[in-house]
């Protein structure tokens, strides 16, 4: 009688890895209304073994409640437990404070943030922790495409649109019109500048309500590939000075976007721009392009709507719509928890993918990105040195 054929026993590594703790704080920053996972989210990483574990009503601004997520697996604790949990997921610069209390070489993931205000002071203290913060916003695939910048970029463009549109028929706040009028009405113009993927998510939304759309971009070849996306309803042109001056003084909506060149609508350039005029600022670097206008958060509960006649430059424009971001942002999230449950990732980023270690700001006490070193004021180490010597 033949006896079977002795099985492999399941490696004791992978089984640890599926032990991983996510811990989810609560955001205490005003201007973050964004949450990472939805309950939904949570129920499958809590079926591919991972510990969530929760702040109290750390999700309120999406209008999901504690029990929602309780229901699908995770557990409500107090902050500092979530602090200390193997990955802890935040999409703004966590406080001076809390940094203390995140387990020595944890994994941070966040946002780049690097226009925040304490910047240098955050990546010393996370340097001091031996801290693994990964930006999730530079995260790149094998193909080279951007899977968190890409919807995050996607949902500022389509809501800057929408936004745009509320507030414009808005009678109290606005002029009370519609942004693409009916019959025997002119719609409104829309502005953009730029032609990347917030620029044409922002196009598409408004071609779709009605409006006349003029995108600018000074690199030709990224317009024109733009313009084929996009299809009919947009008129193209060039960063020339005359034609956007001309745009600006008939816009009734002017979103930025990134561009290669830097555009610059000052004082002057505000005077010729019509009398309630909308503008959004989807860059890095907000009120850059329009530096003589407020700057106003709509991430922010205290941000006051503008008031016809007068200009800002609104900002932010995602957190406005935090459950829309929120819900695409668990999509990616998962893809990326189950890249790191695969790679046996428990202590050390040594396994991450070459996307995740290329979007590594600090890394077991050295600074790994020459832009948060450059901030920080001290010295860049190449993370791929310190792999090799791992």
């Amino acid at each position: 009688m033949n006896c079977p054929t002795p099985q492999e026993a399941p490696c004791d590594t992978a089984v640890a890895s599926r032990n991983l703790t996510i811990g989810l704080p609560r955001c205490v920053n005003s201007s973050e209304q964004r949450f990472p996972l939805t309950p939904e989210a949570v129920s499958s990483l809590v079926e591919r073994g991972f510990r969530v574990i929760m702040e109290e009503n750390a999700a309120a601004h999406i209008h999901y409640t504690d029990a929602a997520y309780q229901r699908a697996g995770a557990e409500i604790v107090p902050r500092r437990r979530t602090l200390e949990s193997d990955i802890v997921i935040h999409l703004a610069p966590l406080p001076l404070e809390d940094i203390a209390s995140l387990r020595k070489g944890a994994l941070l993931l966040t946002l780049a943030n690097f226009s925040r205000d304490n910047a240098a002071e955050v990546i010393r203290r996370l340097l001091d922790r031996h801290i693994i913060n990964i930006a999730i916003d530079l995260i790149a695939d094998e193909a080279g495409h951007l899977p968190f910048a890409d919807i995050l970029s996607e949902i500022d463009g389509r809501a800057a649109t929408v936004l745009a549109s509320s507030m414009m028929a808005d009678p109290v706040n606005g002029k009370g019109i519609l942004l693409g009028g009916v019959s025997g009405v002119i719609p409104c113009e829309v502005v953009i500048l730029g032609s990347n993927l917030a620029a044409c998510a922002a196009a598409r939304s408004a071609v779709g309500l009605g409006a006349t759309v003029r995108m600018f971009d000074d690199d030709v070849y990224r317009l024109r590939r733009a313009l084929r996306r996009i299809g009919e309803g947009v008129i193209g042109s060039s960063v020339h000075p005359n034609a956007l001056e001309n745009a600006l003084r008939t816009a009734d909506v002017v979103i930025a976007t990134s561009l290669r060149c830097r555009v610059v609508v000052d004082a002057e350039g505000e005077r010729i721009m019509k009398k309630g005029v909308l503008v959004y600022d989807l860059t890095d670097e907000p009120g850059r392009a329009f530096p003589a206008m407020p700057l106003v958060d709509l991430g922010c509960s205290k941000a006051c709507p503008q008031t016809s006649g007068k200009h800002c430059c609104h900002y932010n424009v995602g957190s406005a719509v935090p459950r829309t971001a929120a819900m695409a942002l668990s999509d990616t999230f998962i893809t990326m928890l189950d890249e790191i449950v695969h790679t046996g990732y428990r202590t050390s980023a040594i396994q991450l993918t070459g996307g995740m270690q290329r979007a590594a700001l600090t890394f077991l006490g050295k600074v790994v990105n020459r832009k948060a070193a450059e901030i920080a004021g001290v010295r860049y180490t190449d993370i791929n040195l310190l792999l090799s010597l791992s």
